[in-house]
């Protein structure tokens, strides 16, 4: 019999047994080829996530990629043996925030795979057919198992607009900073800063693309064009904020703790800078993923560096939040 990780609780989890679930109409039913693990996982296991952004008992995975082996009534026989990802949010389709295709602020209220709706980490994953993108015959699917976290940044990319020949920087050195750079590099930047705290970073930052790399406690340039922020705290949107030229363009990512000091208004202001967020990922941030994965541009493999059973769940929510720099992306393969 096949298994899924259940978290009945923070902090208690199990091993359970899984049955496929039938597609019903407008459904698809895909084999889980290897889902990754991410803070937010960690989040569920401990107990810290947001209320209401978690609801227990779960199976988490929301970052993932597979192979359709079913389909249910009214969808195209010919997605069967296709090689997919899927979107998280399971948006309402009908307010008006859906029409205009930012289904991630949906009126209706929040539900996503692996948060409040049964996730990746089992052998299949049954899911609304609309949200699956379609991947390449020859795709990796373990590289295609980190477009989730790769299509927030795409999102990212797309509001921050960058023009070729702009000086483009990013900070933070994780998942998301390295997704950063290979979507800014791929828009021919003049320049191309990459500004974290781990200068073990600084040589797979310039494999992706960046020109230069400096940590937060180095002298840092002003008068950048764009900055994307991922490192998730106060203090790196501060950073960012001041590495921006006047009129300049910045897209937050990543969530500070709460209660945690933000950006100075008086300084926006005078400035006249342009703030951007991104929670999640609407379907063109996804679409724009999917065509720059297959067009060779996006190359998440080095960000792997470990493959683990889903039996060793405990050891992969560990390990991602070790502080360990040797430790990457985390995934499990059902």
């Amino acid at each position: 019999m096949s298994t899924a990780v259940v978290v009945e609780a923070p902090g208690r989890h199990r091993l359970a047994g899984h049955d496929p679930v039938p597609p019903g109409a407008g459904e698809a039913l895909v084999r889980v080829h290897a889902v990754g693990i991410c803070g937010s996982d960690r989040e569920v296991y401990q107990g810290n996530r947001p209320e209401g952004y978690v609801r227990y008992p779960l199976t988490p995975g929301h970052e993932w990629s597979g192979t359709v082996e079913e389909v249910g009534a009214g969808v195209p026989g010919t997605l069967v043996g296709r090689k997919v990802v899927g979107e998280g949010f399971r948006n309402c389709q009908v307010c008006d925030r859906c029409h205009a295709g930012e289904t991630t602020l949906c009126t209706a209220g929040y539900e996503e795979t692996g948060f409040t709706r049964p996730g990746a980490m089992a052998a299949t994953l049954t899911l609304p057919a609309r949200l699956l993108h379609v991947l390449p015959d020859d795709a990796d699917l373990t590289a295609a198992a980190l477009l989730e976290p790769a299509a927030c940044i795409a999102a990212a990319a797309l509001k921050a607009n960058a023009r070729p020949g702009e000086r483009v920087a990013v900070v933070g050195t994780g998942t998301l900073g390295m997704f950063a750079v290979q979507f800014l590099a791929a828009g021919s930047p003049a320049e191309l800063l990459v500004v974290g705290t781990r200068p073990d970073r600084a040589s797979l930052s310039k494999d992706f693309g960046a020109t230069g790399f400096r940590t937060r406690d180095q002298e840092l340039p002003g008068d950048f064009d764009v900055v994307i922020e991922t490192a998730g705290s106060a203090s790196a949107a501060r950073t960012s904020a001041a590495l921006l030229r006047r009129g300049g363009r910045l897209v937050l990512t990543g969530i500070p703790a709460p209660g945690a000091e933000g950006l100075d208004p008086t300084d926006l202001v005078v400035r006249q800078l342009e703030v951007h967020t991104v929670f999640g990922a609407p379907p063109a941030a996804w679409a724009h993923t999917v065509r720059v994965f297959g067009a060779g541009l996006l190359n998440p493999l080095p960000l792997v560096t470990h493959e683990l059973p889903l039996a060793e769940f405990p050891r992969a929510i560990e390990l991602v939040g070790s502080g360990d720099p040797q430790v990457g992306k985390v995934l499990l393969r059902p």
